[in-house]
């Protein structure tokens, strides 16, 4: 069952979230989320490189996670800020490693840190949350 949430909080503005099935389509649906929120922020400069993102974020998660399902998040902790996250029961962190010439993966997190403003990962009780933020330039 596909479940989308919106959540206020009572302070910051709200947040979107989706629990999706640990398999490679995921991603489009967590593409989609990162792009309706964006514009529903008015932060649509930033909706590309948050679904290029995402996309990596989920493609680690399928690979790597061990459950069937895992939360996509997407927060807007400033006002030019967007943070988007994964959320899996693994525990493992994520290791960025350097691809070698020949190499079919290990590009991904490389990709999030030359897009992201910072990305991170932070351990939970149950697995991990794995997160970068993009920020819109000021003027």
């Amino acid at each position: 069952m596909k479940t989308v949430t919106t959540t206020s909080r009572p302070t910051g503005p709200p947040g979107y979230s989706e629990c999706l099935p640990r398999k490679p389509h995921s991603a489009a649906s967590a593409r989609r989320l990162v792009r309706a929120a964006c514009v529903a922020w008015g932060l649509e400069e930033l909706a590309e490189d948050g679904a290029l993102i995402v996309s990596e974020l989920v493609s680690n998660a399928v690979q790597h996670a061990r459950r069937d399902t895992i939360r996509v998040t997407v927060t807007r902790p400033g006002a030019a800020r967007v943070r988007v996250g994964v959320v899996d029961l693994s525990k493992a962190l994520p290791d960025a490693r350097e691809a070698r010439a020949g190499d079919e993966s290990g590009r991904g997190l490389a990709l999030v840190g030359a897009l992201a403003e910072e990305w991170g990962a932070e351990p939970l009780p149950w697995g991990k949350r794995v997160w970068a933020e993009l920020r819109r330039d000021e003027e």
